[in-house]
């Protein structure tokens, strides 16, 4: 597999960011993700007045199934604020269900939520294939 760090792919989320457009769409969050074919792919989100916006790992997994993968080793999501600095982000529950439902053995990818904390998303989806009959 690829020999792409964790900075690495932070730096690859936060390069698709766009702030700056002449419409009244922007794109301050940006996401990351490796394959387990060791290929990257990134997608930013698509923020709209009118409340139809997609989240930036939407926007990458999108580009993922594109090209016919659909497992995630790491994922990462950066926002930039209104004074340009970079901040990881978790994934929304929204998110966190795309992830999985792209591939149900992407409850074994690693969230990155900062420089030194990787997390599975099974710790941040428990509970997901419960099923409790009443």
């Amino acid at each position: 597999m690829s020999d792409i760090t964790i900075n690495d792919l932070i730096q690859k989320a936060n390069s698709v960011i766009k702030t700056e457009n002449n419409s009244s769409i922007t794109g301050s969050v940006g996401c990351a993700l490796i394959t387990d074919k060791g290929n990257i792919y990134t997608g930013f989100c698509i923020e709209t007045e009118s409340e139809t916006s997609i989240c930036a790992e939407q926007s990458a997994i999108t580009q993922m199934l594109k090209m016919g993968e659909s497992k995630i080793i790491k994922i990462v999501t950066t926002w930039k604020d209104e004074k340009g600095d970079f901040y990881i982000i978790s994934p929304c529950g929204r998110c966190r269900q795309v992830i999985f439902d792209a591939n149900k053995q992407n409850l074994n990818s690693d969230v990155i939520l900062n420089i030194n904390n990787t997390v599975k998303l099974s710790e941040l989806l428990p509970h997901n294939n419960e099923y409790n009959k009443v």
